[in-house]
């Protein structure tokens, strides 16, 4: 297990950013190089994780939705758990309790938990930490 520890906290909603994939794939650079990973999803980031999201066709280009394999959100956090775990890493997803509540998106993938931003303090204190904001 790496002794280095990148934390990131996300704020975009899910399909809203390009941002929100550059994150994704910063997290997913950090494991490759064996770091270990600290998510902390305020506002709309905590919808990232939301479990019952659902992929779809796409009527204005004319695929069906086997055709149109639109990726989810709550699929590239789970392939960035798994990536972890292989690795022997620690990836820790933590959503905003209350942001959740305000976004009615109780329902995350396994793997993610409810915290609050003293969690994201705890983390920031101990690690290298960037901020992905919304503007």
């Amino acid at each position: 297990m790496s002794d280095t520890t990148l934390t990131f906290l996300i704020m975009d909603a899910p399909f809203e950013q390009a941002r929100t994939t550059t994150a994704f794939r910063m997290m997913e650079a950090a494991l490759e190089k064996g770091y270990n990973v600290n998510v902390f999803a305020y506002e709309g980031g905590v919808s990232l994780s939301f479990a019952l999201q659902q992929p779809h066709a796409n009527a204005v280009h004319g695929r069906t939705f086997e055709e149109e394999q639109h990726p989810l959100t709550r699929e590239w956090i789970a392939a960035l758990h798994k990536k972890a775990q292989e690795k022997g890493l620690v990836f820790d997803w933590v959503n905003c309790g209350l942001c959740v509540d305000e976004r009615g998106v109780n329902e995350a993938i396994d793997g993610c938990r409810r915290g609050g931003p003293r969690d994201f303090l705890g983390w920031a204190n101990q690690s290298n930490s960037l901020v992905i904001g919304t503007r």
